[in-house]
């Protein structure tokens, strides 16, 4: 067994968030997620206390092969809702896992203070985690770049949207050169050139396969409004 604690506190990184949903799931001993029983086990939902602490009583995941013989490390899945805050969602690696440096997100500048140790032994192991909250936060540099490329509209098959990087950000190419568009958390991505009023909301999601579908949800003038489904070519 182990526990994962933590600390979840303000965006001033001093102040304790009291009321946080801190969601917890992994996979089991053999490196299967529990999708289809009743039970959803290893998975689990606590809320922080007045000091901001959490924690779960849980086993330590391990590493598991998702084919073409990519073997993904050992890790923990997060999900912190924080009123007033981004949604975040993230991944904790461990100290010493070897499948870490072949591996595009644990291995990344953005997932180092993720990679933690793993104290104490049979059953008093304790994995600590401590967050601060953020208006907004950046996407991680490797996850954007799954998403460029060229994606097809899926009712007409002329109708296309280039994404690429640049700075780190993700960019849709137009005549001219590109417009920056800002990740607002969720796998979404917004326009924040848009006037009063208006938005354009871009949200990706990977399927199983690979297969990477971006769906687009707008607000225009005169209050029109509309969604658009375009897939990765």
């Amino acid at each position: 067994m182990v526990e994962l604690l933590g600390k979840i506190k303000h965006q001033d990184c001093i102040t304790p968030y009291k009321n946080a949903k801190v969601e917890l799931w992994h996979c089991d001993g053999s490196g299967v997620y529990d999708n289809l029983s009743p039970e959803f086990k290893y998975r689990g939902t606590t809320f922080s206390d007045e000091k901001g602490n959490y924690s779960f009583q849980t086993v330590l995941p391990v590493s598991y092969n998702v084919g073409n013989g990519q073997i993904r490390p050992a890790h923990f899945h997060m999900m912190i809702t924080a009123e007033g805050y981004q949604h975040l969602v993230t991944q904790l690696y461990f100290n010493g896992d070897k499948y870490i440096e072949k591996d595009a997100y644990a291995n990344s500048e953005f997932a180092k203070r993720r990679i933690l140790a793993v104290s104490g032994s049979g059953k008093s192991m304790k994995v600590h985690y401590d967050v601060s909250m953020a208006k907004l936060i950046p996407a991680d540099p490797s996850a954007i770049d799954k998403l460029l490329g060229i994606y097809v509209n899926k009712a007409d098959k002329v109708k296309n949207k280039e994404f690429f990087k640049r700075n780190n950000s993700l960019w849709l190419k137009n005549e001219v050169f590109g417009e920056e568009y800002r990740y607002i958390g969720n796998n979404t991505f917004e326009y924040a050139g848009m006037p009063k009023g208006m938005s354009e909301t871009y949200t990706f999601e990977i399927s199983g396969s690979g297969a990477i579908k971006c769906t687009i949800n707008y607000v225009y003038e005169n209050n029109e409004k509309g969604t658009s489904e375009y897939w990765k070519v």
